[in-house]
């Protein structure tokens, strides 16, 4: 497998070893020669035989590349060791490209199945963290400076919505990449008749490619890295706010720190979130192969073989971290340490500036022109900005102009963070919270 251990599930793992490749490929083998059969094209006693003799030894199929130096006759021969004669009826009329994206094909669309497993894991975290916390108040923030009152659920609600739409994207990529190919050397069909790649992609479920070369089209294959690479960025948006939100001088939420943890080798006091952190570096890796699979997709003529060594890494890699991360994320989400009491500490900074526009509003509403409204409420916030004693509601309540205009009672609705939540439920029930 391509990528380090250390990262790499077993579930996922497998399916891109040399064993699991191989073995698709003799699913290709074996599903023409059905085809075959079943259109009168070979003896269907000759497939008996094959499939019930048909193998391979990964080890033996190096050994033979070794001296070949092409993957897919050595496989072929290898096979045929075990099949004896009745293997003169495997790959009839084939070219490798038939059996290499077709055989991939399987693979892709087994490691989004597992991809979409692990997505569904996360949805119903994200969904049941929103649902804890959908009156949890806090500040939210744009420029990472205070703005105005939100939800931890409201903000977990638009993480939730986002992979649903991840979701939505990868269900139909999906169905875009389970296409194969047997249509012969640069896709003509000239040795092999088009309906027997109907019915070969048929018994493995997948489409005939529309139109291919000698192999199909990598479009398709840089749609997949790219699908996952918008997964990962959304992982990582996920992953940098927590990073953000667990900063000692914010410390709202909080990655799980579980017994015998330790965060530094030299400072004992250190929380420190290294799973976020690990996610933002895997995501980076991930949106790197964008770049590599979209430059497969200009091949030389009806084929060529450039693409081949960038997909032997590019693919497994791309496959396994995601679905490391999203198990990783999960667990995350799962586990995350919520500190509702620092939110409302945080949001009350300097004496609740964050409610600077239900004053300004208030005042327009009650007669004050805008501009001067503007003028009087940022004098008084700017008052209270950044100093240890400043507060924002105090100078607001002792403004002689506020005064004119607003009461006591007025005021203090005014820093009542329920009016910037009221509207909150329409987006829960959108994504049913």
């Amino acid at each position: 497998m391509a990528v380090i251990e250390r990262y790499t599930l077993p579930e996922m793992g497998q399916l891109w070893t040399d064993s699991y490749k191989l073995k698709t490929w003799l699913q290709v083998e074996i599903a023409v020669c059905e085809a075959q059969a079943e259109l009168g094209y070979i003896p269907k006693e000759a497939v008996a035989e094959i499939k019930e003799k048909a193998n391979f030894d990964p080890k033996r199929v190096l050994e033979i590349e070794a001296e070949v130096r092409h993957d897919v006759i050595a496989f072929l021969t290898n096979v045929n060791e075990y099949v004896g004669d009745a293997g003169r009826y495997i790959h009839l009329g084939l070219t490798s490209s038939d059996v290499l994206d077709t055989a991939l094909a399987l693979q892709l669309v087994a490691s989004l199945n597992l991809i979409l497993e692990r997505l569904e894991d996360l949805i119903q975290a994200l969904r049941y963290q929103a649902q804890q916390h959908r009156n949890t108040v806090m500040v939210g923030r744009s420029h990472g400076i205070h703005a105005e009152p939100i939800t931890f659920g409201f903000k977990l609600a638009g993480w939730l919505a986002e992979v649903l739409r991840n979701r939505e994207r990868l269900v139909k990529l999906r169905s875009t990449i389970s296409v194969g190919k047997i249509s012969g050397a640069v896709g003509t069909y000239a040795n092999v008749d088009p309906r027997v790649e109907a019915l070969s992609c048929q018994y493995l479920g997948l489409e005939p490619d529309t139109a291919s070369t000698q192999v199909i089209s990598r479009d398709i294959h840089a749609e997949f890295v790219q699908q996952l690479a918008l997964l990962a960025a959304s992982v990582e948006r996920f992953a940098v706010e927590i990073r953000n939100l667990q900063r000692t001088d914010v410390l709202e939420v909080e990655e799980y720190f579980s017994k015998g943890q330790k965060g530094s080798s030299a400072m004992p006091h250190k929380r420190n979130p290294i799973r976020s952190e690990r996610l933002t570096g895997i995501a980076r890796i991930i949106r790197g192969y964008t770049v590599a699979a979209l430059e497969n997709v200009a091949l030389w003529h009806e084929r060529d073989i450039s693409h081949s060594s960038v997909e032997r890494v590019m693919l497994p890699d791309t496959c396994i971290l995601t679905h490391f991360m999203l198990k990783e994320v999960t667990n995350l989400v799962k586990n995350l340490l919520v500190y509702p009491e620092n939110m409302k500490r945080n949001m009350n900074v300097y004496g609740g500036v964050i409610f600077s526009q239900r004053v300004l509003l208030a005042l327009v509403e009650k007669g004050m022109s805008r501009e001067d409204a503007y003028q009087v409420v940022q004098k008084c916030a700017h008052e209270a900005w950044n100093k240890e004693d400043g507060n924002f509601h105090d100078l607001v309540c002792k403004d002689a102009q506020v005064s004119q205009y607003l009461g006591a009672e007025d005021i203090e609705k005014c820093f009542d963070p329920q009016h910037h939540l009221q509207n909150l439920d329409t987006i829960y029930q959108r994504l049913g919270i």
